[in-house]
């Protein structure tokens, strides 16, 4: 048994390293932007890079980690990552198409890396208790490490110099690939075609969109991390703006943590408050999220901002859990669990671009961030009511 933990901790600590630099490399972005002048609504345009990979990927990367050992495309994800770090020394950095290409680079290891990380899974354990305990461990990591990429590394590039953050991000991408060698490399199924598993991929998207509770999941899940995705990038430029607080002030990466901080608690409690029975009802807290969004622009005093922080990640929290827990387990049974993560990756970053697009739009026409704010819990709001609209078909 403890031979079998070995590779299990091997592959949490990887996926550690791996997802704070994710979530740390933002803000040497953000830094890199500030220092040449740009507005922090590039930001959002940035950020954009960063997700297309994941929608134009989606079908191919699940079929390239079934394809070859997944220990081999951990490896593979984390390269890429860290050659997107190492363009960050070379580029000019006052060209916003070629820091682009850096988080775009970055973004392609992230979608290589996803489906490796979930599907060794069933192969490092030897029944499904162990593997329930490894899935919920490796979010737990994953999760830490995106509140301490965020507060933690999101501090550490604001004190140091942009390349000098660079080369820590670089340094834990070369780690987690270290780490990787501590799996076993197990050999993957040599006879998979990209081009069959390709138009499998749309099949089984077709057949989760028309069952009614994947569909509510998809889009539910879908429309959370559109809006978390745009507010950590409109709130980024807002907390400076609205409580007076230096922009290169490390307090503002822990400002902006405390909405995973709510996150972690919405998902804790979220099995006592939503019923798997009733997960519907979570569009609620849904609503209770949208009305938080709607009222940073009146907030001028950081306590009370720390504190709508905390409950808009509280309220994401309790509102994506039952979704997630409902679309995994019926995706399951409906197309396999990772081509599901696949589909739902695909929907969700889709998404994440397109609310990133109508953010810089709406901020690039002349608009407040706090207005672009507002737009962003506006879209919130239409998806919530497209919920609400066929919440019938399964409660009733």
């Amino acid at each position: 048994m403890k031979m079998r933990l070995q590779p299990l901790q091997a592959l949490y600590f990887t996926q550690f390293l791996s997802a704070f630099a994710d979530n740390m490399i933002l803000f040497v972005i953000a830094n890199l932007l500030r220092e040449n002048g740009f507005s922090p609504a590039m930001l959002a345009l940035v950020s954009i890079s960063f997700f297309l990979p994941y929608v134009f990927l989606a079908p191919l990367v699940g079929p390239f980690a079934d394809k070859h050992a997944k220990s081999f495309v951990l490896v593979i994800g984390n390269l890429i990552k860290a050659l997107g770090v190492v363009l960050l020394f070379v580029i000019d950095h006052s060209s916003i198409l070629l820091l682009m290409l850096c988080y775009f680079t970055v973004g392609v290891g992230a979608v290589v890396y996803s489906p490796a990380k979930y599907g060794i899974l069933p192969e490092l354990t030897r029944n499904e208790q162990e593997l329930f305990q490894a899935n919920a461990r490796i979010e737990a990591y994953t999760i830490v490490a995106i509140l301490t990429g965020i507060g933690g590394g999101g501090a550490i590039a604001s004190m140091t110099a942009p390349l000098f953050s660079s080369s820590i991000c670089l340094a834990l991408y070369l780690l987690s690939l270290g780490m990787t060698f501590f799996i076993p490399r197990i050999r993957g199924n040599a006879s998979i075609r990209y081009g069959t598993e390709a138009r499998r991929f749309f099949i089984d998207f077709q057949h989760l969109m028309n069952r009614a509770e994947t569909s509510f999941a998809l889009i539910g899940t879908g429309a959370f991390w559109m809006s978390s995705a745009v507010l950590r990038v409109a709130v980024l430029a807002w907390i400076p703006a609205a409580l007076g607080i230096n922009p290169q002030s490390f307090s503002v990466s822990l400002i902006l943590a405390t909405t995973s901080i709510g996150i972690i608690i919405g998902a804790f409690l979220a099995p006592r408050l939503i019923p798997l029975s009733r997960f519907t009802r979570s569009v609620g807290y849904g609503f209770g999220m949208f009305l938080i969004i709607v009222l940073f622009p009146w907030i001028h005093v950081t306590v009370i901002a720390i504190c709508l922080l905390l409950l808009v990640g509280f309220m994401g929290g309790v509102f994506i859990i039952p979704m997630n827990t409902i679309l995994q387990d019926e995706g399951k049974k409906m197309v396999g669990s990772g081509k599901t993560i696949a589909i739902q990756n695909f929907i969700e970053n889709f998404l994440m671009a397109a609310g990133s697009g109508i953010y810089y739009l709406v901020v690039f026409l002349g608009a407040s961030i706090s207005v672009a704010i507002v737009a962003q819990g506006l879209l919130l709001l239409a998806f919530l009511l497209y919920l609400m609209k066929h919440r019938s078909r399964i409660a009733g």
